[in-house]
């Protein structure tokens, strides 16, 4: 199958072009030439690592047909770019199109996204579009580097297709975006959500994302994540903690502290609703948070069959105003091409 999604591309991609052209604001075009070269060095996510004797090739385009014919395995992509300063606190999105099979994304060395499982637990996910939120940060006013490291298993290979960029979304302001890298395990226990617990040996995956992309492909039933968060002073009194869309049902801890809720449980898998297109915003007071201190979210998903997880942002606090401007907007009311087109 996965040779003839060459041919279907081209058809995706305009159905999807032409939902989100209106909702995203390219501000660095990537499409073009970049540093490539076959092998598998951790080195080269550095971003003082010299790429100078490396192959050019055009992105986005299979790497066979830039001259690597019928190879498979390991490689690496160095890209170089400008941006300004305008953009290093805005909320932003690496868009890298479609990857086959495996990958992981590092800016300015610093690792902002992975999909699919390299070997020896190959996954592959050329199926998935990769997009990554960049945290806050990660961009530096002028020259920053993109370091793409890429398994290829079989047939085309590389980052193949897409209109490659960094994007700036239009959604709801954040007060602090927790957009990127979370913890993740498969599971439930109520331990899971307290702050003293040892989440060191768990799976790190992209929120937003569906988990199946990301190597929990097939994988039906409860899950947490988990992270970390720094929280500045907050002059309201309440918050609203944004998650997004989630599928199927979820409960969200700050703290260890229940803090909202959608969906039923426990829940009927033979009955689910149609929680999973709903937006997620609970209202949160501010004394909750460890304010100018780390904070821990801890969210539990049961997901019933097909995609599950954390999978549409935005993801982070706002305030009362913002969120209420972002739910009368529609922007929470995307639909995919499919139901465009079969449900129009």
């Amino acid at each position: 199958m996965k040779k003839y999604l060459i041919y279907i591309f081209p058809i995706i991609l305009f159905f999807t072009s032409l939902i989100t052209a209106e909702d995203w604001k390219k501000v660095v075009n990537l499409k073009g030439y970049w540093k490539f070269c076959i092998g598998d060095e951790p080195a080269w996510k550095e971003s003082n690592f010299n790429d100078k004797n490396w192959e050019d090739v055009k992105v986005p385009a299979y790497w066979e047909d830039e001259g690597f014919y019928s190879y498979d395995g390991y490689a690496w992509y160095r890209k170089r770019f400008m941006i300004s300063d305008e953009f290093t606190k805005s909320t932003l999105y690496l868009d890298m199109g479609y990857i086959d099979d495996v990958d992981e994304v590092y800016l300015n060395g610093k690792l902002i996204g992975k999909t699919g499982l390299f070997p020896p637990n190959y996954v592959t996910a050329y199926f998935a579009q990769r997009k990554y939120p960049i945290p806050g940060g990660t961009l530096k006013s002028g020259n920053n580097i993109i370091a793409v490291r890429v398994y290829d298993n079989e047939y085309g290979g590389g980052i193949n297709n897409g209109d490659i960029g960094i994007y700036a979304p239009k959604t709801v302001p954040l007060l602090a975006s927790f957009e990127g890298m979370w913890k993740f395990k498969t599971g439930d226990d109520f331990k899971w959500k307290e702050q003293g617990f040892n989440d060191n040996e768990w799976s790190e995956i992209v929120v937003p994302s569906f988990w199946e992309s990301q190597g929990f492909n097939g994988y039906d039933g409860y899950a947490w994540y988990r992270k970390n968060v720094y929280i500045g002073t907050l002059k309201e009194k309440t918050v609203v903690l944004v998650l997004g869309k989630i599928d199927d049902y979820d409960q969200v801890y700050v703290n260890g502290k229940l803090v909202g809720t959608t969906g039923i449980f426990p829940p009927d898998k033979n009955n689910l609703n149609d929680s999973y297109v709903k937006v997620r915003g609970y209202f949160v007071q501010s004394s909750i948070f460890n304010q100018n201190g780390n904070n821990l979210i801890a969210v539990r998903v049961y997901d019933g069959y097909n995609d599950g997880g954390i999978y549409y942002g935005p993801i982070g606090i706002t305030t009362k105003e913002n969120f209420t401007k972002y739910l009368r907007s529609g922007e929470n009311k995307k639909r995919s091409w499919w139901d465009i087109i079969f449900n129009n």
